[in-house]
């Protein structure tokens, strides 16, 4: 077997290592530490102010670490190492690297004056050079696996919120990472309208899609994670298997959290 074959097999798709983040002087992660294989879907909770959503900006470099280190794929995010310490990539060539994560945010940020078509196919033509034909089949496949195949030509302004959460799924896909990062991607929306997103990262987990998940939908959790990871004040406090997390948790203040939100 090829050995780049076998070390890619089992390297981690997100390694971080004792990552500090202030805002000012607010510690907001404290010496955060996670690695996230291939394939894995992790799952982040805990109560607002926790770190969360910062730890995702981070692992995307939209936020700097003050300290310690994240690596996506196998190279450090937004930095490289020089005589022992790390440097600050260009911004360009971290967009570079930050072409293998997808995020979807809370909100849609869909481009109002393209269609769900042009939204998806942008990226994939203008970033990554592809043929506008071989970039639009692609965007219809990828509405149909959203359950959108009849949305293509729609402005956002002309969909619903859990249709223009879909399609904003749809243009992170398009790029073709290896990593999808989801910041609460469900909170903005009706709650009629959070299933039909949901459905749609199950199907993603379903098939093999690494994900890091901010999410208060613990159905979900319980349905698609393998790992559940509980934050408080900037630190991971709690880390297991859904059964395990939902049923035996080990820290009183995963307990007092899980008696609020479990009815």
């Amino acid at each position: 077997m090829d050995q780049s074959l076998t070390l890619n097999s089992i390297q981690p798709v997100v390694k971080v290592e004792d990552v500090h983040k202030y805002f000012g002087t607010l510690h907001v992660l404290r010496g955060i530490g996670m690695t996230v294989h291939r394939g894995e879907v992790i799952v982040l909770i805990g109560p607002s102010g926790s770190g969360k959503s910062t730890l995702l900006r981070c692992i995307n470099h939209l936020e700097k670490i003050d300290r310690g280190r994240i690596t996506v794929a196998g190279r450090p995010m937004g930095y490289r190492e020089a005589n022992g310490r790390q440097v600050e990539l260009r911004e360009s060539e971290v967009a570079r690297h930050r072409r293998e994560v997808g995020m979807v945010f809370q909100q849609f940020n869909l481009f109002p004056h393209l269609t769900a078509l042009a939204n998806i196919t942008a990226g994939p033509i203008h970033v990554l050079q592809r043929k506008r034909e071989e970039a639009e089949a692609q965007a219809r496949r990828l509405l149909e696996m959203v359950g959108l195949p009849d949305r293509a030509d729609a402005y956002p302004a002309q969909l619903s919120g859990g249709q223009q959460q879909r399609v904003a799924i749809a243009r992170a896909l398009a790029m073709n990472p290896k990593l999808m990062l989801f910041d609460e991607p469900t909170s903005a929306l009706d709650p009629e309208m959070i299933t039909e997103v949901l459905d749609v990262m199950l199907k993603l987990s379903d098939q093999g899609m690494t994900m890091i998940v901010v999410t208060h939908e613990m159905g979900f959790a319980k349905a698609a994670a393998d790992r559940i990871i509980f934050m408080d004040e900037g630190r991971l406090v709690e880390e297991a298997p859904p059964a395990e997390f939902f049923t035996h948790p080990r820290h009183e203040r995963t307990r007092q959290f899980l008696s609020k939100i479990l009815h």
